[in-house]
């Protein structure tokens, strides 16, 4: 069996029927727990999310569960996968519902697409859109140099500045779709929506 020491982090705002199906699809045994001190032990975490930044971290705060990713991730060194609203509250800050402080595991702030930078696209971000991978990233070893995934979004991460691979996608502007440094992994896009692709960047995350 794959690594089963993964644990999905419920706090009550992720997708959990279609991210533990994709797990157990790979052979994989996922804990979920909304307990502290299981995810701060934890040998490897799984941040999922859909919905408010703000009410996501203020949820995380009041359980304890903030510190316990903390420890986990910068303390013990264990490897993290944030998708979609997961991905977000690792950044710095977000600005949904007025600004609130991130996890902070990764530097860039949360902010909303601009109609500006979308153009004549429609906000949110909705559908399979191409990502465009760097060739030795981890999460993107034997998939194609662009790739299919699934999003649905209204809030971005800009890539400027990020000291680890950043893999992009094209919405009018170009912005951050997955990363990875270290033990921090991270995609705007839902891997468990992504079929084919998506079964392959989750292995290859639980392969790491």
């Amino acid at each position: 069996m794959m690594n089963s020491g993964i644990t999905v982090i419920d706090y009550g705002m992720g997708n959990m029927w279609s991210v533990l199906s994709a797990l157990r699809y790979l052979g994989c045994n996922p804990t979920v727990s909304g307990q502290p001190d299981v995810v701060a032990n934890a040998d490897a975490l799984l941040l999922p999310g859909v919905g408010s930044f703000r009410k996501a971290m203020l949820t995380l705060k009041q359980s304890g569960l903030d510190q316990a990713i903390l420890e986990a991730v910068q303390v013990k060194q264990r490897k993290i996968l944030g998708i979609c609203l997961g991905m977000q509250l690792m950044g710095s800050r977000g600005s949904e519902d007025g600004e609130t402080e991130g996890l902070g595991l990764i530097a860039n702030p949360v902010d909303l697409f601009t109609p500006e930078e979308t153009g004549t696209n429609k906000i949110p971000h909705i559908g399979f859109d191409l990502v465009r991978g760097q060739s030795d990233a981890r999460l993107f070893q034997g998939l194609p140099e662009a790739a299919d995934f699934y999003f649905v979004h209204s809030y971005r991460m800009l890539p400027a500045g990020l000291a680890g691979k950043a893999a992009l996608c094209n919405y009018g502007i170009e912005f951050l779709a997955a990363y990875e440094q270290e033990n921090i992994f991270a995609t705007q896009f839902h891997p468990e929506k992504s079929q084919t692709n998506g079964l392959m960047l989750l292995k290859n995350f639980l392969a790491q």
